[in-house]
């Protein structure tokens, strides 16, 4: 690529162009060149752009309640070859670790989803998974095993901090680039690492524990640690994602919320109050805007099944989708939302357990 100083006298229409072909995971390094970088990967006409050419998706996953011994189901979500406007919702059947038995904690970065498996007796497992080829790799074992863990990915690293028993403290990084482990900064306090989700931002792994209403920050840098509370809610469950290095989540009595870093304080996305509060919700980047997919019972499918017999349960959850573009300015940061879109339906003991956005 050209130097920054060149690459800035093309017209934006003609950067929008060839940096929509750029690997999306390089955008974070992107716009640290210049402000002018910084303004072209973050504009809503990249997006577009890679809109057009297919460049983005979600996989998203469902655990069966009733047999958790079972595999999870896994459909992705992306825009259809012959309307680059409208999205497909389809169920796949990759090759993939068994899920239950290794207990893998999982990541995506650009069109690799990796995941790390848990273990007691012997080191922790390493897979990979190349959604352009539908290939699954193993790769380099971790140096210790782990059963509680909370994984984040900050820059070309991702890091695993955990142990075998909740206050154990082991960290270790896996180098993308060199595709090996080495050893990262110990936590330096006591805390328990079974988390619920984990996401990364400002440089730090950021755990919203399984066990309590609150989150824990590790740094990277030097391992240090700090928590904050969550509000109280229990029914944000999958719904936590970060976009542009912001942390947002999503609670069933509050709506849409998102943790303002300066301020130490959780605050509600404006402009979104007239949405319908829904539980079981996932969420996930989608070309630069926020996709929030929730389930909801099929009550037509149900009123005709239970006129057959009675004491009919439902067989089927529809699954529901909202695009919703986000905006930051002085006041905070506001929301403008699509009108919401069945997607399809899924089992009704299916559970929506993840969502994970992949890019070329």
């Amino acid at each position: 690529m050209s130097t920054p100083s060149q690459f800035s006298s093309l017209p934006n229409d003609l950067a929008w162009q060839v940096l929509a072909r750029v690997p999306k995971c390089k955008y974070p390094i992107l716009a640290c060149v210049s402000k002018n970088f910084n303004y072209l990967v973050r504009s809503p006409e990249i997006h577009k752009i890679r809109s057009l050419l297919g460049k983005d998706s979600l996989y998203i996953f469902f655990m069966d309640k009733t047999h958790r011994a079972q595999n999870p189901s896994w459909f992705t979500l992306r825009r259809t070859e012959d309307d680059p406007s409208e999205n497909q919702f389809a169920a796949i059947d990759p090759v993939l670790p068994h899920h239950y038995a290794l207990k893998p904690s999982i990541i995506a970065n650009g069109p690799e989803i990796f995941f790390i498996c848990g273990s007691v007796l012997s080191p922790s497992t390493f897979w990979v998974f190349d959604s352009r080829s539908g290939e699954l790799r193993q790769g380099p074992s971790m140096s210790m095993p782990l059963s509680y863990k909370s994984v984040g990915l900050v820059g070309r690293k991702i890091y695993v901090v955990g142990g075998l028993r909740s206050n154990e403290h082991i960290a270790e990084s896996f180098d993308l680039n060199t595709q090996t482990w080495e050893t990262a900064p110990i936590p330096g306090e006591e805390m328990t690492w079974l988390s619920s989700a984990t996401v990364s931002l400002d440089r730090k792994v950021c755990s919203l524990m399984r066990d309590g209403d609150y989150t824990v920050w590790y740094d990277t840098k030097d391992g240090s640690c700090e928590s904050f509370a969550l509000p109280n809610d229990k029914w944000w469950k999958t719904s936590v994602c970060v976009i542009d290095n912001v942390l947002y989540v999503y609670y069933a009595r509050f709506g849409l919320m998102w943790y303002d870093t300066k301020l130490r304080l959780w605050r509600v996305v404006n402009d979104l109050n007239h949405l319908k509060k829904v539980r079981s919700v996932g969420m996930g980047e989608y070309y630069g805007k926020l996709a929030l997919l929730w389930r909801e019972y099929d009550w037509v499918f149900l009123a005709k099944k239970k006129k057959e017999y009675d004491g009919f349960s439902g067989e089927q959850k529809e699954i529901w989708c909202r695009m919703i573009a986000l905006d930051r300015s002085e006041d905070g940061i506001s929301g403008t939302a699509e009108s919401p879109k069945l997607l399809g339906s899924v089992p009704r003991f299916c559970r929506l357990h993840r969502v994970l956005s992949v890019s070329d």
